[in-house]
């Protein structure tokens, strides 16, 4: 098995992008879940049997290097988000703080950009649905997209490393009672994820 335990840099950094170009690379896809492991074993997208081992989140367009010399590409899984779009929309203060509310309360992270809501799929499409559908004024549309996993980050960084976006940690909040969390709300100005 190859085992990755080296974080060399990000693919667009110069010298890494001239290790990468100059190597006979691998790839590896990650899902959300296994890109914030330290641990990790999967396959390469040529069907080598892969260990990642690095004590950090891993980002699209990491660069890792194998005992053997072998350079490893991490590429991220896209995920699915329901973005509400409220471009066209005059939504009244109650309605924005009831749905606030309703999504709140059932824990969904939230990525703002521009004026569009996207929260991450976790749930059943159609209960996701419901839950907004009672809330949303008639004029403002959903649809579905794939983004990068990184949208919904809680540590304040831009890990797209292309510079389309920047993300920005909102901070959390208190229940009280010593029952303290962040609700993963995220703000990312310009660019298209």
């Amino acid at each position: 098995m190859l085992v990755a335990d080296t974080y060399l840099g990000h693919r667009n950094d110069d010298a890494t992008a001239g290790a990468v170009a100059t190597s006979d690379h691998a790839t590896v896809v990650l899902s959300d879940t296994e890109r914030q492991r330290s641990r990790v074993r999967t396959e390469t997208t040529d069907g080598r049997d892969l260990g990642i081992v690095v004590a950090r989140d891993l980002a699209d367009g990491d660069v890792l290097e194998a005992e053997d010399g072998t350079l490893v590409v991490v590429e991220l899984a896209a995920i699915e988000a329901l973005v509400l779009d409220f471009a066209d929309s005059e939504v009244s203060p109650t309605a924005a703080l009831e749905l606030g509310h309703a999504v709140g309360n059932r824990h969904w992270n939230l990525a703002v950009r521009d004026r569009e809501a996207l929260f991450p799929v976790t749930d059943s499409k159609e209960r996701m649905e419901t839950t907004v559908a009672e809330l949303l004024p008639a004029d403002v549309p959903t649809r579905y997209e794939h983004v990068p996993p990184t949208t919904f980050d809680d540590d304040g960084v831009d890990h797209t490393h292309g510079g389309d976006t920047d993300v920005h940690d909102d901070g959390g909040h208190s229940h009280g009672a010593g029952h303290a969390h962040d609700h993963g709300v995220r703000t990312i100005d310009g660019g298209d994820q």
